[in-house]
């Protein structure tokens, strides 16, 4: 195995000031390549700080990605302090330099001189191109350790990352065979009540189960070498079946996403109505490029299930939609969801268990409730179904 790991630079990363995305991202982009990182380090902007870090994993580590401070003010410190640990200096890089001036030119704009510090990279260090934006990036062999540097810019960093360093990757290491992972989501159920239903399964050798629980989905995950693919396909129809109605969609597709294919599928336009969920429904929707009609968002107010289903039904045949889901009010912790389909109204009224949770969380478990409503009613399933602590409290059909 290549001992892969990632080192994040920055105090605003350090002291939680920004969300680290890029580690997220480049962790599950490298499992997926068979590269399971395994080790993650966060530092500040301190020179000392860095040069000491840099040292210390190219003793351990065979590649480190470098993440971060490469940009042009005074605490972008990656390339001195990578220079530093290699005991070199920084050169300038004559031809990245009129790149930068190219790149501002063709914009319109001049380059400010601070950004010539962006061309500087240790002399040792090989230049690594960055597609879409004016640090560049470089590669550095320092004592056992390969080590790349990139910027913090998450669409610059993931474009080098899969153009450039993962190819070099390749042409370096043998790179072991990508780990089968069988994933599902689910929505409705506690991560307990589905962990304690497949505790009993009997695992092959290398292959886990694993949970990730993010407010109000659970995916359930079943990891193995590609040796173990055959025996996990043989096991996936139990844990399909244990997730059973609480099943919302499989692999990493997303909800939304099946939807809109759905509805391209079946040539159905939409329109919403959202009061709760303030517009939450239509941005995942929109998002995912879904044929909508209208969307439209309403003050709060107290409407009952027949209330509810008429205002869905009047919205769908005012815009000559082929769908409208609509999402009500809280009153007194319930809440109504209609869905008017050509054959009729499907209307829901429920109530949450509890009110620990925030108003965010609610709003995120609603329309989770809407898009798997329209899913089901897709799916020629009946529109409810369980859903943990909330319980549909009343059910009707409006022909």
């Amino acid at each position: 195995m290549i001992n892969v790991e990632m080192l994040s630079t920055g105090d605003e990363v350090l002291h939680g000031q920004i969300t680290d995305t890029n580690a997220a991202w480049l962790a599950d982009f490298f499992f997926n390549q068979g590269l399971p990182l395994t080790r993650r380090n966060t530092v500040g902007d301190s020179l000392e700080s860095l040069v000491a870090i840099l040292r210390e994993r190219s003793e351990h580590a065979d590649v480190l990605i470098v993440n971060g401070g490469l940009g042009p003010t005074s605490d972008d410190l990656s390339a001195l302090a990578a220079a530093t640990a290699a005991g070199e200096e920084l050169v300038l890089h004559e031809d990245w330099l009129t790149h930068m001036e190219q790149f501002f030119s063709e914009r319109g704009r001049v380059m400010a001189p601070s950004n010539r510090k962006q061309a500087e990279i240790p002399a040792s260090a090989e230049l690594v191109d960055n597609p879409v934006g004016t640090a560049c990036g470089f590669a550095l062999k320092l004592n056992r350790c390969l080590m790349f540097f990139t910027p913090g810019v998450p669409s610059e960093f993931k474009v080098m990352v899969e153009r450039e360093i993962l190819p070099r990757l390749r042409e370096r290491f043998t790179l072991p065979s990508p780990p089968v992972c069988l994933r599902l989501t689910t929505f409705g159920r506690s991560e307990s009540d589905l962990a304690q239903s497949l505790d009993h399964l009997p695992l092959p050798e290398g292959v886990v189960m694993g949970y990730r629980s993010s407010m109000p989905i659970i995916e359930l995950k079943l990891t193995g070498p590609a040796t173990q693919r055959d025996a996990m396909l043989a096991l996936w129809p139990e844990v399909q079946r244990v997730a059973g109605e609480s099943l919302i969609f499989e692999g990493t597709e997303g909800l939304p996403a099946l939807l809109v294919r759905h509805l391209r599928e079946k040539q159905i336009s939409l329109t919403l109505s959202e009061q709760f969920t303030s517009g939450l429904v239509a941005l995942q929707l929109s998002r995912a490029d879904a044929p909508l009609l209208v969307s439209e968002v309403l003050p709060s107010q107290p409407e009952t299930l027949e209330q509810s289903a008429r205002w869905a039904a009047e919205l769908r045949n005012r815009h000559l939609a082929g769908l409208a889901l609509t999402v009500g009010g809280m009153d007194d912790e319930h809440l109504n969801f209609a869905l008017a389909t050509p054959q009729g109204t499907h209307a829901l009224r429920v109530k949450f268990n509890t009110s620990r949770h925030s108003v965010v969380v609610r709003q995120e478990v609603c329309a989770m409730m809407a898009l798997n409503m329209l899913r089901r009613w897709l799916l020629d399933k009946e529109v409810t179904s369980e859903h943990g602590w909330i319980n549909v409290v009343e059910s009707q059909f409006f022909a």
